[in-house]
């Protein structure tokens, strides 16, 4: 008997944005690479610039305008173009940076960040300049940045030296090296855990990573057949995996892998002919895929389910006639909840600069709606670099998205403020004329006192796994 598949995104919606709702003025850097070229927390977004020496604009969602070349602030500091850019999932100011000078950069936004007035008119400001880490090991460019999905301050990049390395941005060390690579890396995930990553070569090859050890533990020998860039997705902890890629006659198409067994796909999806890189943007919430296409006007919406046949396609999804260049998704912590807006992508554009893309679940209520937005990823970590080095497991720390509830009773483990040099030089001048000037008073009261020293207690060496604590 026919029975209609029933789901609570089936009718899921996106208008058109407006215009005075979209970030433009922007000449961007896109000409090559796979990158999404625009990465969010769910305060800011950051895009790079066209132009030397690694120019990066950082944005505020409710802040949309025309920016203004040479008048809006801007980030820089590299020494060659930016390739990639990534936000720290716990902390919405933290933004590192991979450039072309083979350096990571780690930079800390401002709380009162406003390049963009509230009627939307550029506003004069300093730039950011001064980095509070950087990270050097890679021999040449650095293509990709990943931060840890559940531990704090662990960061993944990939680079054209074929390497995948791990840092803990903390302790500005290198934690390991992965190089068993043999082409360019198009792609880097972690696991819902952090346990393990993925990453797409250009040798077609998916290589499945012990993120601590470095190894190999599985391999698809051949995602797809094209020569176009392959991404992947982790589905959750469903034990499955997505990729997108192109056949043999450059179709582009959507395959669903079990970990259990990468001899073939347990399900594979034939999309369309178009020749852009298709990139999934996946809500592991809600299981939906948003499925994003580079040179489309279009964007696909898709519903994971861990049974067969895996992959179904939900409405329309959203339709227009300007192409994307790139697009990333706003944490769910960012999104009008109480508007029933399941999703929001940025994309990225030639003509229109940034469009901010909402999706809406339709429904008649203004209360809030617990069947759609199920317990999202947290603010907080959910153990430290050093325990999660040492063995920890754990997936990422919930909470509500209630806005009456929102934050309470989170567990995770205390977050560290991090502070560029110039700031830590400034507030130490600070606190030695204010030391400075309360010996001067013990000294006409004639009290007894021991003068301030400092020593630096060297650095321990780090613990590898499995080694006795």
């Amino acid at each position: 008997m026919f029975k209609i598949r029933t789901s609570k995104y089936r009718h899921v919606f996106c208008d058109a944005p407006k215009q005075e709702s979209c970030h433009t003025g922007f000449r961007l850097s896109t000409v090559t690479g796979d990158q999404q070229y625009i990465k969010a927390s769910s305060k800011y977004f950051a895009v790079a610039l066209f132009g030397g020496g690694g120019v990066v604009y950082v944005g505020r969602h409710d802040r949309p305008g025309r920016f203004i070349p040479g008048s809006t602030p801007t980030l820089h500091g590299h020494h060659g173009a930016i390739l990639d850019f990534e936000w720290n999932p716990f902390d919405d100011s933290m933004l590192a940076t991979a450039s072309e000078d083979t350096t990571i950069k780690i930079w800390s936004i401002p709380d009162d960040w406003e390049p963009i007035g509230e009627k939307g008119a550029s506003k004069a400001g300093s730039d950011i300049t001064e980095s509070m880490v950087d990270l050097v090991g890679h021999a040449k460019k650095v293509n990709l940045l990943r931060f840890h999905p559940t531990a704090s301050n662990v960061l993944a990049s990939t680079s054209s030296d074929y390497t995948v390395k791990l840092w803990d941005v903390e302790a500005a060390q290198e934690l390991t090296t992965f190089d068993e690579m043999q082409d360019l890396c198009q792609d880097i995930v972690w696991d819902y855990k952090g346990d393990n990553y993925a990453t797409a070569c250009k040798d077609k090859r998916v290589r499945f990573v012990d993120a601590r050890t470095s190894k190999v533990t599985a391999m698809i020998e051949q995602a797809h057949d094209g020569t176009k860039g392959v991404k992947v997705v982790y589905m959750g902890e469903s034990g499955k995996v997505l990729t997108t890629g192109h056949s043999r006659g450059s179709g582009r198409e959507v395959k669903i892998w079990d970990l259990k067994n990468l001899a073939e796909p347990i399900h594979k999806e034939k999309i369309d002919t178009a020749a852009g890189v298709l990139m999934p943007m996946y809500d592991a919430d809600t299981n939906v895929i948003y499925l994003c296409g580079k040179g489309d006007g279009n964007i696909r919406t898709c519903e994971f389910e861990d049974k067969k046949p895996y992959f179904h396609r939900l409405g329309d999804g959203f339709r227009s006639t300007t192409a994307l260049k790139g697009v990333c998704s706003v944490p769910k912590r960012g999104l009008d909840i109480m508007k029933c807006e399941s999703a929001r992508l940025l994309k990225v554009t030639n003509e229109s600069g940034i469009q901010p893309l909402s999706f809406f679940v339709p429904r008649k209520s203004d209360a809030f709606q617990p069947d759609i937005f199920p317990n999202t990823s947290s603010d907080q970590p959910a153990h430290s670099a050093d325990e999660w080095w040492l063995g920890s497991s754990k997936g990422p720390e919930l909470e509500s998205l209630n806005p009456a509830t929102r934050g309470a009773n989170q567990n995770g483990v205390a977050k560290k403020k991090f502070h560029s040099a110039a700031t830590l030089m400034s507030n130490l001048k600070k606190a030695e004329t204010h030391i400075k000037y309360l010996e001067e008073k013990l000294d006409a009261a004639d009290v007894s006192y021991d003068k301030w020293g400092y020593k630096l207690s060297p650095q321990k060496p780090r613990k590898t796994p499995g080694s006795p604590i």
